[in-house]
């Protein structure tokens, strides 16, 4: 759909629909983790209308709009994508579902799964009635990925999986995960991976939350041990799994660069105009504050116009492979920055960790969290050379 007069139409019909059906719990910024809907084999949802959009959405296919219509998606345009998107955000809608499937798994099986696991997991995913995590980083590969060393041995009728992985997100609350092992020692590094599909509650896989400096446990130590695994259930080629682990982190990076643009969690000013108050002009009371958020508004506009244009030309195959690379570290530094703002307005108050009057030191923990930022992902330093090499040119890089 291209013609403006159709598309115009379609504007109307998106709004006419989710004027109708997004409940008004669900236009309200998110308030903390709880109000994110993750599904899931048992999903808890928070409360009835947080379901009730989900299913909605999902009924559509507009947790995935532009994924096909046969694998559970809305079967839309690019151009259509961005409309319901921006009617969304005109309301205030809540994303109806966060999902690694969505964000990461999502897009690397469309382009590297074969027909029968494109029809097995991705109306799942798009329905959120599987909730997935990412078994990535290991204890001695980190930034150096390809260096991983969990072990995974074809026995004929399966594959038998050992090894550790490390910072895995939410891999106590995930019902199945996507992880990258290495089925040839004798290769170099990147040639001997694969990349594996596996349920969590296969024998032989636990998990151990790791306690962060905001207090909170989103991530997990995960062990396999004698894990059994279908032959059938890796995604592309054995020992190129490396391909589909680089498009993936691609994905990743630009879901943790929408970090920058502040996610559903309100307004900035008004987070701030609420610890400082106003002046006599109505404007935010503290100068210096006012300045710094006015070059953080700035910054925040460019990179709101940076993503779109990103992904307007992701959308038309145009995008640069090294593009998710700034959009992570962007996005990064600006996440860092907002959350230094309101540790700033703040003052000592922001600091207290404990009480009902900082909502359980909420400012504190979600400045502290910003911090990982930096580091899951890839690194600042790997994004920085990335661009250094591929965008810039620069020699020795």
């Amino acid at each position: 759909m291209t013609d403006a007069a159709e598309l115009n139409a379609f504007r109307e019909e998106v709004r006419a629909w989710l004027g109708a059906n997004c409940p008004p719990e669900m236009r309200e910024p998110m308030r903390d983790e709880t109000d994110a809907c993750w599904g899931g084999r048992n999903p808890v949802f928070k409360n009835e209308a947080q379901k009730l959009w989900m299913e909605r959405m999902a009924g559509r296919g507009w947790t995935v709009p532009d994924w096909p219509k046969d694998y559970g998606g809305g079967g839309l345009s690019p151009a259509e994508t961005k409309i319901m998107k921006q009617e969304m955000a005109a309301i205030g809608a809540r994303n109806p579902l966060m999902s690694f499937g969505i964000s990461m798994l999502g897009p690397a099986l469309l382009k590297y799964g074969n027909e029968e696991q494109k029809k097995r997991f991705l109306p799942e995913i798009a329905r959120g009635e599987i909730r997935w995590c990412q078994g990535y980083s290991e204890p001695n590969a980190g930034s150096d990925l390809a260096s991983l060393q969990t072990k995974c041995e074809d026995k004929g009728d399966h594959w038998l999986v050992n090894g550790q992985k490390v910072w895995t997100s939410y891999a106590d609350k995930a019902d199945w995960i996507f992880c990258l092992v290495r089925t040839d020692f004798q290769a170099p590094k990147h040639k001997g991976i694969s990349f594996l599909l596996f349920d969590m509650k296969t024998p032989g896989v636990s998990t151990r939350p790791i306690l962060l400096i905001s207090g909170n446990s989103p991530f997990c130590e995960t062990f396999f041990d004698d894990v059994r695994v279908p032959k059938d259930q890796v995604v592309g080629e054995i020992n190129k799994g490396w391909d589909v682990a680089k498009y993936l982190l691609g994905h990743e990076r630009e879901m943790i660069s929408g970090m920058g643009l502040g996610g559903q969690t309100g307004s900035l000013g008004e987070a701030l105009v609420e610890t400082i108050g106003r002046d006599e002009s109505g404007r935010l009371a503290d100068p210096l504050l006012r300045a710094d958020l006015a070059r953080f508004d700035v910054d925040a506009l460019a990179f709101r116009a940076m993503s779109e244009r990103f992904i307007d030309e992701l959308k038309a195959g145009m995008a640069h492979p090294a593009q998710p690379s700034m959009m992570k570290y962007a996005g990064t530094e600006l996440n860092k920055a907002r959350h230094e703002l309101v540790m700033a307005a703040g003052g000592s108050n922001a600091l207290e960790w404990e009480s009902d009057r900082s909502k359980k030191g909420k400012a504190a923990r979600e400045w502290l969290r910003t911090k990982a930022n930096s580091i899951e992902g890839g690194t600042s330093e790997v994004q920085l050379g990335i661009i250094a090499k591929r965008i810039l040119d620069l020699p020795g890089a």
